[in-house]
C-alpha cells in the first residue's frame, strides 16, 4: 500500500495528540498508575463502542488475542513508565526518553521482520538524538527519570512493530481494544506490588476529581482509541521507524502546548530551535531518500 500525502498529514496530526498527552499528564491530580488504569479502562469501553456503532467484529483467533493481550502489557509499561519519569522529574525529561523510539525501531524492527539494518535508518535515527541533546539540557539529578523515558521509547518501537505484523491481519480496531484491556489488567496486576513497595504501603488513589476525568477522558477517546487506531492503520502504509521518527516531534509539540497552556517558564532557549530544525530536518528528509536506492548493513 502506498502512503499519500494524507496520510503523512494524518500522522503527525496524531503526533500532536500524543504530544497533548503529556500536558495532560500534569494537569491530572491523582498517581500516574492509577490514572493509566483509568485512562486504559475508559478506552477499552470507548473502542467496545465504536465497534459496535460501526458494526465491526470482536473477532479475532486465539493466538492473535493472546498476542494482543500481552501486548497490552507492553502498552501498560510504556505510559506508566513515561508519566511517572514526567512526575519525577519533568515532562521535558520524559519526553527526551520517549524519543529515542526512533532508535530502537531502527533496530529492533529488521530483526523482527529478518531485514537488514538501513544506514539510512541507524543514520537518522542518531541525527534526531543530537537534536534532542540541543534541545534538552540533560540535568543528571533526574537520571531515573531519563532512564523510565528511555524504557517508554523503548516499549512504543516494540508494541509499534508488532502491532505493524498483526494490522495486515486483524482491524486496527480490534488491536486496539485487546490491547487497551490487556493494558487495563497489567495495572491492576501491578496494583498490589505497587502499593507495597512503591506506594509505602498507601492506599491506592483511585477518586478522580471531576477535572481530572476530564482530562483522562480526553486522553482516553482523543488520544487512546482514535489516535492508535488511526496510527495502527497508518503502520500498513508507513514503516515502522518513519512513524517513530515523526513522533520525535512529539516532544516538540508538547512543550509548544505547554508555552500556550503555562506561560512565558516554558520558553526554550536557541538550543530549541536548532534541535527542533534538527529533527524535522531528519522527519523531512526520510520520505525522499527513501525513493532512492539504500545501502544495507
Amino acid at each position: 500500500m502506498i502512503a499519500t500525502t494524507k496520510d503523512y498529514l494524518n500522522l503527525h496530526f496524531i503526533v500532536f495528540l500524543f504530544g497533548f498527552t503529556a500536558i495532560l499528564g500534569k494537569l491530572v491530580s491523582i498517581p500516574a498508575v492509577e490514572m493509566v488504569f483509568y485512562r486504559t479502562l475508559l478506552a477499552a469501553i470507548g473502542m467496545a463502542i465504536v465497534i459496535v456503532a460501526m458494526r465491526g467484529s470482536f473477532t479475532v483467533s486465539k493466538s492473535d488475542f493472546i498476542k494482543l493481550i500481552l501486548t497490552g502489557l507492553i502498552v501498560a509499561i510504556h505510559w506508566v513508565s513515561f508519566f511517572i519519569s514526567g512526575r519525577i522529574s519533568n515532562p521535558s525529561t520524559s519526553l527526551v526518553g520517549f524519543a529515542t523510539c526512533s532508535f530502537w525501531a531502527a533496530i529492533i524492527e529488521p530483526i523482527a521482520k529478518r531485514k537488514k539494518i538501513q544506514v539510512l535508518e541507524i543514520g537518522l535515527g542518531i541525527v534526531v538524538l543530537i537534536g534532542l541533546i540541543l534541545i534538552f539540557s540533560f540535568d543528571f539529578n533526574y537520571a531515573f527519570g531519563l532512564f523510565l523515558g528511555i524504557i517508554s521509547g523503548l516499549t512504543a518501537a516494540i508494541f509499534s512493530v508488532i502491532n505493524s505484523k498483526i494490522a495486515t491481519r486483524v482491524s486496527a480496531y480490534a488491536i486496539t481494544l485487546y490491547e487497551m484491556i490487556g493494558a487495563c489488567l497489567a495495572v491492576i496486576l501491578f496494583f498490589p506490588f505497587y502499593q507495597t513497595y512503591l506506594a509505602q504501603g498507601q492506599q491506592l488513589n483511585l477518586l478522580p476529581t471531576s477535572m481530572d476525568w476530564i482530562y483522562i477522558g480526553t486522553m482516553a477517546i482523543a488520544c487512546s482509541v482514535y489516535a492508535y487506531s488511526v496510527m495502527i492503520n497508518l503502520s500498513k502504509k508507513l514503516s515502522v521507524f518513519f512513524i517513530q521518527l515523526a513522533l520525535n516531534l512529539e516532544p516538540i509539540y508538547g512543550i509548544l502546548l505547554a508555552i500556550l497552556i503555562f506561560g512565558q517558564q516554558e520558553i526554550m532557549g536557541w538550543n530549541f530551535y536548532v534541535g527542533t530544525l534538527i529533527i524535522l530536518s531528519a522527519v523531512v528528509v526520510y520520505p525522499l531518500a527513501k525513493r532512492k536506492p539504500e545501502k544495507n548493513i
